[in-house]
């Protein structure tokens, strides 16, 4: 397929989702269904008080055909953390990586060949029909796992990202950063939109108070030969699996990984003559070849992909399609 025929990231979905239900206290049996709408009360929870929360992550057909699920237990516990974070029923890893599974199996001819991947996003959201239940967690929800064919992110090449500073807003509410929920994702557009027009962006990085933070869906990263640095995990930013991914491979490959805070000024003196990426599922690692602040523009390197960033790509890359070996147990065959 030519790349002008593939659809966009996320806008085709296979024939087949796993549902499960949690009510009278418990999970039940979760079963597959053709891909279709669901049944939702106009009071539902969800609805009013933005009771969901969601995954995103792959699986990738080797080219012994052989489909693999990259780091799906990592994502489990953090879409645990997420639904525990905003009071919603914790759902059950054994259950939800079996729905997971059965949805892999169901969808298995539709997986793309390498560079493409089987994008899984599962989802729980909170059903109670109850619009003043705003101080008030939802008793009933539904679990939800949805897979789409996605090929290669940079479609027709990869290119050097302009990214906004933006060092007065926040991305979102300081203790639920670390939680994948659609309203941190909805408090990011509006910002985001803006420092399109104004600046021609491709994304915003967010840096409260001049701290640099992430951007509104990705992680971000300095790096240089053999140095990274990236914010250290706190409560403010998602604690990305790609991200973890890419510093305990860049550390196995002799990288100084530091994880700290760091500011505008540094970041920007660092770019002089390192590099800068985003980290994320649908893209990997994708390099940065301007800084864009409310004062001028920053040229990252030579402006273009560095040599570190497409180094480690292709490193990871490989593990997650199967041609280098997985020494840390991070694929799982379906």
């Amino acid at each position: 397929m030519k790349d002008s025929a593939k659809p966009a990231f996320g806008t085709v979905l296979t024939d087949t989702m796993a549902v499960a239900e949690f009510r009278d206290g418990r999970w039940q049996a979760h079963h597959l269904q053709p891909v279709g709408p669901i049944p939702m009360h106009p009071a539902a929870h969800v609805l009013h008080y933005g009771s969901e929360c969601f995954e995103g992550f792959k699986a990738y057909r080797g080219k012994d055909g052989v489909v693999s699920v990259f780091r799906m237990d990592k994502h489990i516990e953090r879409m645990r953390q997420s639904a525990r974070q905003l009071v919603l029923p914790e759902p059950d890893a054994a259950q939800l990586a079996a729905m997971v599974r059965e949805v892999i199996g169901a969808s298995r001819a539709q997986v793309p060949e390498s560079p493409g991947a089987l994008y899984l996003r599962p989802m729980l959201i909170g059903t109670t029909p109850n619009i003043g239940a705003a101080a008030t967690p939802s008793g009933t929800a539904l679990l939800i796992v949805l897979a789409s064919p996605v090929w290669d992110y940079f479609a027709g090449g990869a290119k050097p990202l302009r990214i906004f500073v933006e060092d007065e807003k926040t991305r979102t509410a300081s203790h639920l950063g670390v939680v994948k929920t659609g309203g941190n994702y909805a408090a990011a557009l509006g910002p985001t939109l803006e420092a399109r027009g104004q600046y021609s962006v491709d994304q915003v990085l967010f840096c409260p108070g001049g701290t640099v933070q992430e951007t509104g869906a990705a992680n971000f990263l300095l790096l240089r030969e053999g140095q990274l640095l990236t914010r250290s995990l706190d409560n403010s930013f998602l604690h990305g699996v790609t991200r973890d991914s890419l510093l305990t491979m860049a550390r196995d490959l002799g990288f100084r990984v530091e994880e700290r805070p760091f500011d505008v000024p540094e970041m920007l003196e660092w770019v002089k003559s390192g590099e800068a990426a985003l980290s994320g599922t649908a893209a990997v690692l994708a390099g940065v070849g301007t800084l864009v602040t409310r004062r001028g523009e920053h040229r990252v390197g030579s402006g273009e992909i560095g040599p570190v960033t497409q180094r480690l790509r292709k490193a990871l890359v490989a593990i997650q399609t199967g041609e280098a070996p997985d020494t840390r147990g991070w694929l799982e065959r379906v």
